[in-house]
């Protein structure tokens, strides 16, 4: 665990000149309803309040020169909360990309999803779809959002995939290693997360990204989601500085 320590942070400028920022970040945003329930608010009003924090983790993302943000927004597991709340979300969701779409356009931010989006409502997916049309030509960020996402049934559909074209194939063969893997996966193209970031203290990765972070530098802090701020991304960005990424090897 990372935790958050009193003293000076640095900038985007310093971190930028230090240089090794990740290219790729990805977040679980955890504690909404932790949040909530600390305060005798419902659990939809820490959703609510998190949309500030998910707006930071963007700008500090386009100060930094981060070119991916990966956000773990709604997962398969989440279709068993309660009715009630699943609706919330839902409208939630909508609201939360039109409103802000504008201000992502003029970012300079590309919106893209991976997860089953056919699993949504009609209505929403219309909205996915059309914020993604409209913020496609953008380059500075790519704002990947997981929604209905389960890393386990990525994998699982990775290998239906092959499988898939196998039998195209007629007996001929198929290449199976880990570079045509990854390119079944929904993250095909994307590069691997450098950085995971999980808040809540929580230290599991609860399905996310599960053959993408094998890698990745974690960094994990007790602040619930609604309460993460610009302070808390650079901390974690100055951290994964310090560190020495060997992927597996001992030299």
């Amino acid at each position: 665990m990372s935790p958050m320590k009193p003293g000076r942070v640095l900038n985007a400028e310093q971190l930028k000149a230090r240089g090794r920022i990740p290219r790729h970040v990805a977040i679980i945003m955890d504690g909404n309803g932790r949040w909530a329930a600390k305060r005798g608010v419902p659990r939809l009003w820490g959703h609510r309040e998190g949309r500030k924090s998910v707006r930071e983790a963007v700008e500090v993302s386009i100060d930094l020169g981060v070119e991916i943000l990966t956000l773990y927004t709604f997962s398969k597991e989440n279709w068993d909360r309660p009715k009630r709340e699943v609706t919330g979300l839902m409208r939630f969701l909508m609201r939360t990309l039109r409103e802000e779409v504008g201000d992502l356009d003029r970012g300079g931010v590309r919106l893209r999803t991976i997860g089953r989006l056919q699993d949504l409502p009609t209505e929403v997916r219309k909205v996915v779809r059309d914020a993604t049309k409209t913020l496609d030509g953008n380059r500075t960020l790519l704002l990947q959002l997981a929604l209905s996402y389960s890393g386990r049934e990525e994998i699982l559909g990775a290998v239906r995939k092959m499988i898939s074209e196998a039998k195209e194939k007629k007996g001929g063969s198929i290449r199976i290693d880990e570079r045509s893997f990854a390119r079944h996966l929904d993250t095909a193209g994307i590069p691997d997360p450098d950085l995971l970031i999980r808040t809540s203290g929580e230290m599991r990765l609860s399905n996310f990204l599960l053959w993408q972070v094998a890698y990745s530098e974690l960094w994990v802090t007790d602040t619930l989601w609604p309460d993460f701020r610009r302070r808390h991304y650079l901390t974690a960005v100055a951290d994964y500085q310090k560190r020495e990424r060997r992927f597996g090897r001992t030299d």
